[in-house]
């Protein structure tokens, strides 16, 4: 053979190039073609080729040793996110709510006081055809009808809004900047919080030293970050990045900034509360000291400073529709639709109290044997587990599992995501076999990582076996 087209002299960063090109090619079919929340049978074959490439390309990305692997995962971000802009929403409806809560705002009128059917919005409705569509029909998968007849593309138009305070803020932030881009304002700030947190990513593991490159890329280039971050434009994106951040000056020391910057990230959307006890990592493996305190509290401190302006306009309307919320996704006691694995075994009425003392052990490892140079770690732990055993129907909680996966190196936790978006387009009957499946994967995960770490421990010699 020609020493040319010998296989061992091919650059390893040529394959994973051209695998991410195909995962790129594939994801612009997705959401040009691929089928909509209305029509999702179009979804399911794109969404398997679309992770099948996205495996191969970080795999191939694993086997380069250059020191250009930074740069490629970033440029791969960008073209992953870029996907996300070639089409309005095709599976979620939530961004023009958050367009509706900053017009509203922009108006001078606080998000939490009225619904958006509300006649006190009358005036502001007529304002926004982008969002209220005149005319018209109203059957796509994405409108309608408010009680008062009127075609809305806003989900639950009859109810307040359910968002915290940081995303509200983000949203009057959206509209001021580019309101008069509809929909497209949103999903390209979703596209810049998406590649803004490849390049936190990045940073944190070569500063801190932590984790090779390559592992940024198990956010930049998953799939869902391009449908979920910026095709629905969902501000769980925020919330990801503002916790990347706050974990990495955890690890550096800086517990007062940590704190603050996960006190946002909650505020943001409140499911990062999770990732509390892995930033206070092995705090209870010695005598707590004072300082153990000055997270968790300027945690706090920030969450309640965020709420306090809405508060002081809207008082305790501020809870919006999370009540409801709550009711209406299956959680409440006496008509419990989540804890699908729980429920295998246990009475609905045993699930939800399971579920708890789960978490709360899994809260109690963490803190008692979590690695504080690795507060993602124990981040990851807990918030994992808590979406295995609640089994959310939305695949974008995941956002917060797929940032901490990339820090920490475990792919495995991306099975979880992964369940939720199986969940989410085939309904409440996969609920078990899907979250099933991710339970499966990541214990199978662990397992092997083990195994691996047994044998690079092994003295010389020494036989371990496969």
């Amino acid at each position: 053979m020609s020493e040319n087209l010998n296989p061992a002299r091919v650059n390893p960063l040529w394959p994973a190039a051209l695998s991410l090109a195909a995962l790129v090619g594939a994801l612009t079919a997705t959401v040009l073609r691929g089928g909509t929340l209305g029509d999702r049978s179009g979804l399911y074959g794109w969404y398997l080729l679309d992770g099948a490439l996205f495996a191969l390309a970080v795999v191939l990305l694993r086997r380069v040793r250059s020191t250009a692997v930074p740069w490629v995962v970033l440029v791969g971000s960008v073209a992953v996110a870029a996907t996300g802009l070639l089409a309005p929403p095709r599976t979620s409806d939530d961004a023009y709510r958050y367009l509706w809560d900053g017009r509203v705002q922009a108006a001078g009128i606080s998000p939490y006081d009225h619904a958006p059917d509300a006649p006190e919005l009358a005036g502001i409705r007529r304002q926004a055809p982008e969002l209220f569509p005149p005319g018209g029909d109203c059957t796509g998968w994405d409108e309608r009808r408010t009680a008062a007849g009127e075609c809305s593309r806003i989900n639950r138009p009859a109810v307040h809004t359910i968002y915290p305070p940081v995303a509200e803020s983000w949203f009057a932030g959206l509209y001021a900047l580019g309101g008069r881009f509809g929909v497209q304002a949103a999903q390209l700030g979703g596209a810049l919080l998406a590649v803004a947190t490849s390049g936190a990513l990045l940073l944190v593991l070569r500063r801190l030293g932590t984790g090779p490159s390559w592992r940024a890329a198990l956010w930049g280039w998953c799939p869902g970050v391009a449908v979920w971050a910026v095709n629905d434009a969902h501000v769980d994106t925020l919330g990801a990045l503002l916790l990347v951040v706050s974990l990495a000056a955890t690890r550096r020391g800086r517990r007062a900034l940590g704190g603050g910057l996960l006190g946002l990230s909650v505020a943001t959307k409140l499911v990062p509360v999770l990732a509390l006890p892995g930033a206070l990592s092995g705090v209870l493996a010695r005598r707590p000291l004072a300082r153990d305190l000055v997270l968790p509290l300027a945690t706090l401190a920030t969450l309640a400073l965020s709420y306090l302006p809405y508060l002081l306009a809207s008082g305790p309307a501020v809870l919006g529709y999370l009540p409801g919320y709550l009711r209406e996704e299956g959680y409440e006691q006496g008509r419990v639709e989540r804890f699908g694995l729980l429920r295998l075994v246990l009475p609905d009425q045993l699930a939800v109290v399971a579920g708890a003392v789960v978490i709360l052990a899994a809260v109690g490892w963490v803190l008692f044997r979590g690695d504080p140079a690795r507060p993602w770690r124990g981040s990851l732990l807990v918030t994992g587990t808590a979406l295995l055993v609640v089994a959310p129907a939305y695949p974008w909680y995941g956002l917060l599992v797929v940032a901490l996966a990339a820090l920490d190196g475990r792919w495995e936790w991306l099975a979880v995501p992964a369940a939720g978006q199986v969940l989410y387009l085939a309904g409440g009957h996969a609920q078990q076999l899907a979250y099933g499946a991710a339970l499966v994967a990541v214990v199978a995960g662990a397992v092997i990582r083990r195994q691996a770490t047994s044998r690079s421990d092994a003295p010389a010699g020494v036989h371990v076996a496969e």
